[in-house]
């Protein structure tokens, strides 16, 4: 039945949170106005597990600072769901950990961006890097399995294969990487994002310290916004295990995601724009009601035929892969553009752009209103390859500025992985 069609949800217990990260799309800090009680949390894991949820991701803000955050965490393991928690660390005592070991909570992903002093800047806390790997320590006392998640842009590129080295030897098993977008803080931040002809650079890195974690046992993941149909689409989407059917397969959001907030908004996705991609709230619905009928929910539901492309523009609606990827991370291409359906963090785009001698920037036209899960929008700027980058742009990412450990031999050439 339709109001069955979801599998997996994330939940932001509350927006309150112990850190100020400036790439944080939901511009976490305080708690919400009107977050739900404890009783209404309760009653939404219930209706959870009716609508045929199987795994509940907890995150904030800082999902540990909501008091009852462990009730909730027990009441989805009772009513037969997966338990997990994404954390930014800052905070989890030994005890603590303990005590989520108790609740039923299976795994854990601690979020580590960059080295210390780039983490430390990004989360706008000083210690707040060695703190994420003290709480991996403790999770591994209890015995959580757990893993890690990273947001690549500018400041963290260049780190991200002597962060591995750093998450490896905490651990960790996992490790999710995605690029950051213009949500919430980070679309005041522009400056550290990446331009889509960085993806050129960025990939065969990603490839190689991804091939390397998968030798060492160490499972790196994808993220939504990671990828589409270039020369290493089935080594990273594969997770080490790739066959020709691994790739890319569009948006699931609606699809077998869903998103709640705080205060009890639905959306297919945690991470879309609260504004356009509300489906309801469950204190005026049931989530029953909200997953089988709310269009805000429903867009992805005509995946594989002419509708399904409808909403297509730009480059991606004249790729050959477009029926296949649907336009990539709705997220990613909304917040850029105020519409879904173009996507610039593609590594095919980036590719076809270079072979015909150009490539694209964007650049902010519209600045965010301040608001949790809020966007401006950006221009999107076609360009020769070969023009002088713009002098003021000084965070401008190349394959030079990669620090490579200096433990590891020479970087194979990956050029021609599939």
């Amino acid at each position: 039945m339709a109001y069955q069609r979801t599998s997996y949800a994330v939940w932001e217990i509350t927006l309150k949170c112990n850190l100020a990260c400036s790439h944080c799309g939901s511009r976490a800090g305080q708690a919400r106005s009107q977050e739900l009680s404890t009783e209404e949390a309760l009653d939404l894991v219930r209706q959870l597990a009716e609508v045929g949820i199987k795994e509940v991701t907890l995150i904030g803000g800082e999902a540990f600072l909501r008091p009852d955050w462990l009730e909730i965490a027990t009441a989805i393991n009772q009513a037969d769901m997966r338990c997990t928690l994404t954390t930014g660390g800052y905070g989890i005592t030994l005890e603590t950990a303990r005590k989520m070991k108790q609740a039923g909570i299976v795994t854990v992903s601690v979020s580590v961006d960059g080295l210390e002093a780039t983490h430390d800047r990004l989360r706008g806390r000083q210690g707040s890097w060695k703190y994420a790997f003290q709480t991996m320590g403790h999770l591994r006392q209890v015995g959580i399995p757990f893993g890690c998640n990273t947001q690549i842009n500018r400041l963290t590129a260049p780190e991200v294969s002597r962060l591995y080295e750093h998450i490896r030897e905490a651990g960790a098993k996992a490790w999710q990487i995605q690029l950051t977008v213009p949500m919430g803080n980070a679309a005041d931040q522009a400056e550290i994002l990446l331009q889509p002809y960085e993806l050129l650079d960025l990939y065969p890195m990603l490839a190689t310290v991804a091939q390397r974690a998968y030798q060492e046992g160490v499972q790196v993941q994808p993220g939504n916004n990671i990828g589409y149909y270039g020369p290493y689409e089935r080594l990273l989407r594969g997770r080490g295990k790739g066959d020709e059917w691994t790739f890319w397969q569009g948006c699931a959001a609606g699809l077998s995601t869903l998103g709640i907030e705080a205060d009890g908004a639905i959306k297919g996705c945690p991470s879309l724009p609260t504004a356009a991609y509300t489906g309801g709230n469950i204190r005026e619905l049931s989530l029953h009601d909200i997953v089988a009928s709310a269009e805000e929910l429903r867009f992805n539901l005509g995946a594989g035929t002419p509708e399904g492309t409808a909403h297509l523009w730009g480059f991606c609606k004249t790729c050959e892969f477009a029926e296949l990827c649907r336009g990539g991370c709705t997220w990613t291409s909304h917040v850029f553009f105020n519409r879904r359906g173009n996507n610039p963090y593609c590594h095919h785009r980036a590719l076809t752009q270079a072979q015909r001698g150009k490539r694209e920037r964007v650049i902010p036209k519209v600045e965010a209103p301040g608001r949790p899960f809020d966007h401006g929008e950006f221009e999107l700027i076609e360009e020769p390859i070969d023009r002088p980058w713009p002098a003021l742009d000084t965070l401008h990412f190349t394959a030079a500025q990669i620090q490579w450990p200096d433990t590891w031999p020479q970087i194979p050439d990956l050029a021609t992985a599939t």
